[in-house]
């Protein structure tokens, strides 16, 4: 019967071939020779695998569409599982124990479904499924229980892919054979998968239990034996059938020892020099995870000592290239000049020669017409000649201006004033001729000597009258009073005046006098503030803000990179803010012109320094601070306090330098304390303010003390006249007492002198006038008495929205009307990308402890978190997200946290913000790629999960891409402290909703869910076989997905571009209070 049951068995699976050579055999042997014969051929066995294979390949189709979240490939997964195509001894010792009749002993789909249902409804703690037809209260038989199975008969028509249909077994029960398990509660056998060791079980007569495994024959039956395997599950509830640590498996009835390597079902040989040791569970790397620290330790003690050499050497060629820019541009300038000379000698002489030569051939020629037109030609060109050696040369007379600052009334020159006839005047033709044309040949032959221009050159020059000029801008303001928008306070009041190119004027006033708040009024970048009045831009009513990029602005902080030289930082701001089509030789000559007025030369190549590290001294750092507003070549150049902290040598320095830029046509205005008497002589104009922002004098410096003098307020001797009228402003100083006017007049007296209109409550009564100006504004009678704190504090709230809208509405206004094209965005990132790069090597330092600090971060993590197979290194990962995140987060705080005011300054004068904040990004991305490396070279090998190193690295950069945006958004929006905690808190925080609120919608939205399941499903895909259901179990209890490991990585650099977009936004918007 059981040769019956095989052949039929065989001629439903069997391929053509093998039935007719099992046809003649069968034939060829008795019965009793049948159960010999199946256990010996090959093609029984193969026979019986591409049967148990269709069965598995139907249970898959049926289970895969229930467990998509742990099982990616439904076929690669059930081939590796239940391919015994190697080796199928085990199916042939089965056949030779049951007679062939394996075909009715082994579970159809419908039991194996029913069998893991059951296990995966009771989470694994329980070792019997369900009531079923041939296991139940009524019906229990010795195949129900544990290891045993039993048969179908040789009357059932037994279908393996029925996956509905339960079949009767119960029949010739037996114990299970070796290689399959059969559950308590079923009455067949289930194959066990690849990686599993089912043997047969043996009694163990001290315990009473069948060894490998934990279940007891049941009791009152002598008979029943042990029997094979009786549950696969997953490795935490019970690792019977898991093939033993140190050991491999190449069928689930073989065990070998592990001699020199790891492995499941094969022996795999370990890395080469990796120690190994027999019977081990897994192979020791740390080896190359303590040669990794000791090169990384040695790229990172290189750099630590040779970027700063590397910057100097690049420097040093840098400058060759500078310096002959430099001398190219001053010989093209000098050569112009000469040759623009020698043009004008010879036009003059010119005109000289047709007067002489009408003189000579007029028919009506006497001597009585001929001695007056000698003597105007002798009284014409005496005056002409002192005239030209006075103004000829502007060097002499700006050398003179500043050795005798007290002559002159400032620097009026007209520019394109025509020079007057140079040399003795002729009266004949050939020393008319002999002359202008001598004058031609000593020009050019002075223009060969010059190698760098050709003579073309030079002619070319002459014909060029288009000679580049900064545009003139005259600024005059009338009733101009500022208010600010929530609280109603004034800031300026009723100030009237004008600001004229080519003179240097000096603000002057006691504190809270507003002297800050107008210059920025004149600047247009007065926020928060409703301006009334009227203000003229070369006598049109224009918006200021149009003029901004020809506009310069020096705050009163040294708002310097101290991470650059004098040279780069002075170099970068000529290349970002003078005209896009001005030569590299041109700018490089404007650079050298302002190193050289502010005295720089021998800090030029000396970092500006920082807190942490000493550069050039404080008053060199105001002169760069100064520069970098000279450089852009302003028509108008507003400085807040530039003296302040300097010595009088270093403020004269600074002060000759901008009557330096004055004799150019520049207007220039300052806010000025306590200037010497020797500074105070070297203004044009001063602007004196009281409190409340009111004027009290606006002219000429030479007739302030005129005009103070007429109201009876004289200087004592050796008393310097502006810190005396300060201090009447004060109160410090009262007039005598036989002055009529006193110190709250003043104001109203400039007015009533000048014809200006005056409010009405400037006209009230003298204690109303007092107490207005002692209050630091002028504000409406009865204006804040009844004011309520809530009405208050909805002012100061007013305030700062219009503060923040007047600020965004400056640095987004597109009119441009000073006709000077600046770079565009890509040139500007290119620049900003040549600057962060500098600055990224010269803290070459700082990034060496960053590296250290994060694989020793790797080294500790990898030693104290190993692998777990139960759960897949799940708490190593969870550690390696919370740590990565904080390092890699306070790394990119410094990004931004410490550069948030150079940044302001920049955005005033018309820089791009998303050139910046592109290039501090793109910089960032070398860290982006690198500190994974880093971290995985320590914990990879220290930890040594099955996953590869790859896997991790590409989960690992998309973190580190995501929490670099994260720090932007930080560093951006809250102060340095704050940033830090919040960058420390917030990864351990979101890592306890990750994992402790799983499946909800919160979880979904933090990235250290996603990071830590992209770490844990790379892992989780290299435990197949006989891992299975612990994988399918892991992944269930996480609420991971095996097929989500693509949109892990994406969702990641999805919250990195939208994190840097927040941050962006937040840069553009929020500017400082």
């Amino acid at each position: 019967m059981a040769g019956v049951l095989l052949l039929s068995f065989l001629l439903l699976a069997a391929p053509a071939a093998a039935i007719d050579i099992l046809r003649h055999s069968l034939a060829a042997q008795t019965k009793g020779d049948l159960a010999s014969l199946t256990a010996g051929n090959p093609l029984v066995a193969n026979a019986m695998n591409d049967r148990l294979k269709n069965l598995t390949d139907a249970f898959a189709q049926q289970m895969g569409k229930e467990f998509h979240y742990c099982i990616k490939d439904t076929d690669d997964e059930w081939n590796i599982a239940f391919n015994f195509s190697t080796d199928p001894t085990f199916l042939s010792n089965c056949m030779q124990a049951t007679d062939g009749d394996v075909p009715q002993r082994v579970c159809t789909a419908a039991e194996m479904k029913f069998y893991f249902e059951s296990f995966l409804d009771s989470n694994g703690r329980k070792n019997y499924v369900r009531p079923n037809k041939n296991c139940n209260l009524t019906s229990w038989m010795d195949g129900c229980e544990a290891g045993w199975a039993c048969s179908a008969g040789p009357d059932q028509n037994i279908n393996l892919q029925d996956a509905v249909n339960f079949p009767s077994r119960t029949l010739d029960c037996r114990g299970c054979c070796a290689g399959f398990f059969c559950p308590h509660g079923l009455t067949c056998m289930i194959p066990c998968p690849l990686g599993a060791y089912c043997p047969e079980s043996t009694l163990n007569k001290t315990t009473g239990i069948c060894d490998p495994y934990n279940y007891q024959p049941p009791p009152g039956k002598p008979n029943h034996t042990c029997g094979g395997a009786d549950r696969w599950a997953d490795v935490v509830s019970t690792d019977d059938v898991f093939c033993p640590a140190g050991f491999y498996c190449p069928s689930t009835i073989k065990k070998l020892s592990c001699s020199s390597g790891k492995g499941s079902t094969s022996q795999t040989k370990c890395f080469h020099k990796g120690s190994c040791k027999p019977n081990s569970v897994n192979q020791d790397i740390t080896i190359f995870g303590a040669l990794l620290v000791g090169a990384l330790s040695l790229v990172l003690l290189i750099i630590y000592n040779f970027s700063g050499q590397l910057l100097t050497n690049r420097e040093k060629k840098q400058a060759k290239s500078r310096e002959a820019a430099a001398r190219h541009a001053k010989e093209t300038a000098m050569a112009r000049e000469r040759w623009k000379s020698a043009k004008d000698v010879a036009k003059k002489h010119a005109v000289g020669l047709q007067s002489s030569l009408s003189r000579t051939f007029s028919r009506k020629k006497t001597l009585r017409t001929h001695e007056p037109s000698k003597g105007a030609v002798e009284t014409d060109v005496e005056p002409s000649k002192g005239s030209g050696e006075k103004k000829s040369n502007l060097t002499d007379m700006m050398r003179s201006l500043e050795e005798n600052p007290e002559k002159g009334e400032g620097f009026n020159v007209e520019i394109g004033e025509k020079k007057k006839t140079k040399g003795r005047h002729a009266h004949t033709q050939s020393q008319i001729f002999k002359y202008a044309y001598g004058q031609i040949e000593k020009e050019k032959a002075m223009e060969q000597q010059n190698k760098n221009l050709t003579f073309s050159g030079v002619i070319s020059m002459a014909t060029d009258e288009d000679i580049r000029t900064r545009p003139r801008i005259e600024i005059a303001f009338k009733d101009l009073t500022l208010t600010l928008k929530g609280s109603k306070k004034k800031l300026l009041r009723s100030v009237t005046g004008k600001l004229m190119p080519g003179r240097v004027a000096a603000v002057m006033g006691p504190s809270g006098a507003g002297k800050t708040t107008f210059l920025s009024a004149i600047a247009g970048k007065a926020t928060g503030c409703e301006t009334t009045g009227m203000v003229l831009i070369n006598g049109k009513m224009e918006p200021i803000r149009a003029y901004k990029k020809i506009i310069g602005f020096v705050p009163q902080d040294d708002i310097v990179h101290g991470n650059l030289t004098v040279q780069e930082n002075l170099w970068f701001n000529a290349r970002c803010r003078l005209s896009a089509d001005m030569s590299k030789a041109d700018k490089v000559l404007v650079v050298e012109r302002v190193i050289e007025a502010l005295g720089l030369q021998a800090v030029r190549d000396s970092l500006v320094g920082t807190v942490e590290q000493r550069g050039i001294s404080g008053g060199q750092r105001k002169r760069v601070n100064v520069g970098l507003e000279m450089v852009m070549e302003p028509s108008v150049l507003i400085l807040d306090e530039p003296t302040s902290g300097l010595d009088s040598s270093s403020s004269l320095l600074l002060l000759r330098a901008l009557r330096r830029e004055a004799l150019e046509g520049v207007n220039i205005s300052m806010v000025v304390h306590q200037p010497s008497y020797t500074l105070y002589k070297m203004f044009d104009d001063l602007i004196l303010l009281a409190k409340g922002g009111l004027t009290v004098y606006h002219g000429p410096v030479k007739k302030v003390e005129e005009y103070f003098s007429g109201l009876g307020i004289v200087v004592p001797d050796r008393v310097n006249p502006p810190d005396y009228y300060i201090d009447i402003l004060e109160g410090i100083v009262k007039p005598n007492a036989n002055v009529a006017v006193n110190a709250k007049d003043l104001p109203l007296r400039w007015m009533l002198h000048n014809g200006y209109e005056v409010p009405r409550d400037m006209l009230q009564s003298g204690s109303d006038a007092e107490s207005s100006f002692r209050g630091g504004g002028d504000l409406t009678p009865g204006g804040d008495t009844g004011q309520s704190i809530a009405g208050e504090v909805w002012g100061n709230v007013k305030d700062i929205v219009g503060q923040k809208k007047d600020e965004y509405d400056y640095n987004k206004s597109s009119q441009n009307l000073s006709n000077r094209c600046t770079p565009g965005i890509l040139r500007q990132y290119k620049y900003y990308l040549g600057r962060c790069g500098k600055q990224r090597l010269r803290e070459a330092r700082i990034q060496g402890v960053d590296y250290l600090i994060l694989g020793l971060a790797g080294i500790c993590l990898g030693t104290l978190a190993k692998v777990s197979d139960e759960t897949f290194g799940a708490l190593g990962y969870t550690y390696t997200v919370i740590a990565v995140s904080l390092l890699c987060k306070i790394g990119a705080l410094r990004s931004f946290s410490l550069e948030k005011i150079h940044y302001w300054r920049e955005r005033a004068s018309g820089m791009s913000s998303l050139a910046y904040f592109m290039s501090k990004d793109t910089i960032d991305h070398f860290n982006t790629i690198i500190k994974p490396i880093v971290y995985l070279s320590m914990f990879y090998f220290f930890n040594n999960p099955r996953s590869s190193i790859w896997e991790n690295y590409v989960v690992l950069v998309a973190l580190v891409y995501c929490v670099t945006g994260i720090g932007y958004t930080f560093a951006i929006f809250f102060q340095p402290g704050s940033a830090q905690l919040w960058s420390a808190l917030l990864p351990v925080v979101l890592t306890l909703i990750a994992t402790q609120q799983k499946d909800t919608f919160f979880a979904n939205l933090c990235y250290t869910k996603w990071a830590l399941e992209g770490f844990v499903i790379a892992n989780a895909q290299r435990y197949s076989g006989v891992w299975l259901i612990t994988r399918c179990g892991s992944l269930l209890k996480s609420g991971y997905d095996i097929n989500d490991r693509f949109l892990c990585i994406l969702v990641l650099a999805a919250n990195g571009v939208l994190f840097r977009c927040v941050a962006f936004f937040c840069m553009v918007i929020f500017q400082k209070h």
